[in-house]
């Protein structure tokens, strides 16, 4: 068994880490986000913020001091890292070496890229109005630059930035149940990159969003919609099968028994705990 010794204080006072809204109360849980998070690093990282939090939070002076000239002297961003992985220890030379590479290979990303995958890491963990302020800022970002170049990499078109960044957007309405948004997010997508899953994701909103009447004459009524209609329908028979063999659904099940039954006070019980699950779930995916 590998044992861990702590070095510095663990602070009062968090740190929160620039676009990851992550706060970290420890120069360890400084190293364990970077190392988990690697991905979505950039330059805003390396700040006289940090490295203030560093020697006067954590009580790591000398590792403060070390990182001021990288800041001011326009030193890498690994270079920054591997200082702050070193000192601390938490990690072996190996894993540091993949951290490295990580941030190597995401420098290759611009500004924008880099900018829209911190956003997607907040609705992987259900941050989904933090999320949409992200999306928002970034498309009107993307707007002001219009006439001019947008800042993306080689391999990567513009059109096909934008058309992620609004099915993301999309994808974040979506779970906050605001249907008709994320439609019209999914429609521009669709629009942008003319796949057709874009146009099928489109329609599952617009099926989610419309009763059953509405929807068959909304889809009806979209040109050139049957295939992707028939491909949602199909898509979404097969989920149906898979909800049917979970747990949650035999849960639900057995609700319905309850209430249709003899067994009322249960079924009560049950509603206030899924009541309660609703209600933090929610709350988490509005909070800051």
């Amino acid at each position: 068994m590998r044992t861990c010794i702590s070095i510095g204080d663990y602070t009062t006072t968090p740190y929160c880490i620039a676009g990851l809204e992550i706060p970290v109360y420890c120069i360890e849980e400084l190293c364990y986000c970077i190392k988990e998070n690697a991905f979505l690093l950039d330059g805003s990282l390396m700040s006289d913020a940090l490295v203030d939090w560093i020697g006067s939070e954590c009580g790591l002076k000398e590792l403060a001091e070390n990182l001021f000239p990288l800041i001011h002297r326009q030193g890498s961003l690994s270079t920054f890292v591997i200082m702050i992985l070193e000192y601390v220890g938490l990690y072996d030379s190996t894993v540091i070496q993949s951290v490295v590479q990580v941030l190597k290979k995401g420098a290759g990303l611009s500004g924008i890229e880099k900018r829209k995958r911190q956003i997607d890491y907040l609705v992987e963990k259900k941050k989904y109005m933090a999320a949409l302020r992200g999306y928002d800022a970034l498309l009107a970002k993307w707007e002001e630059r219009e006439g001019e170049d947008r800042e993306t990499s080689p391999e990567l078109p513009a059109a096909e930035v934008r058309a992620s960044i609004l099915h993301n957007k999309g994808v974040a309405m979506a779970h906050l149940m605001q249907y008709a948004q994320a439609a019209e997010c999914f429609r521009q997508a669709a629009e942008i990159s003319h796949r057709t899953s874009e146009y099928v994701t489109y329609l599952a909103a617009k099926r989610m969003e419309l009763s059953e009447g509405d929807y068959i004459a909304f889809a009806a009524g979209v040109s050139g919609s049957y295939d992707s209609a028939l491909q949602l329908e199909k898509t979404l028979e097969r989920v149906q099968k898979g909800w049917e063999e979970q747990v949650s659904y035999k849960r639900l099940a057995a609700r319905k028994s309850w209430r249709e039954g003899s067994d009322r006070h249960k079924y009560y019980e049950e509603n206030e705990r899924l009541t309660q699950v609703l209600k933090d779930d929610y709350r988490e995916s509005v909070s800051e």
